[in-house]
């Protein structure tokens, strides 16, 4: 699961942040602390599931699940076959 933290800070790191923002571990909170918003989410969920083959139900892709690196990669660990 460690490199699939890797993948998934580098890629908010790359489309989220900007060059002088602080850099982010994988407990900094992202839609609460307003590195991520709603829009983004969408585009994150999308590069998951398609990084890893899988689909992640909307029901599934909260706010909650979403907030920091480490939440997601037990969201998406649930769905990796």
């Amino acid at each position: 699961m460690d490199e699939m933290k890797d993948v998934i800070l580098e890629y908010v790191t790359e489309e989220y942040l900007e060059e002088d923002d602080d850099e982010i571990s994988f407990d900094t909170p992202l839609i609460s602390g307003g590195i991520v918003d709603s829009f983004s989410m969408v585009s994150l969920k999308r590069f998951l599931e398609n990084k890893y083959s899988i689909s992640i139900p909307d029901d599934k892709a909260t706010p909650e699940a979403f907030d920091s690196v480490n939440k997601i990669a037990v969201l998406v660990q649930e769905f990796v076959k």
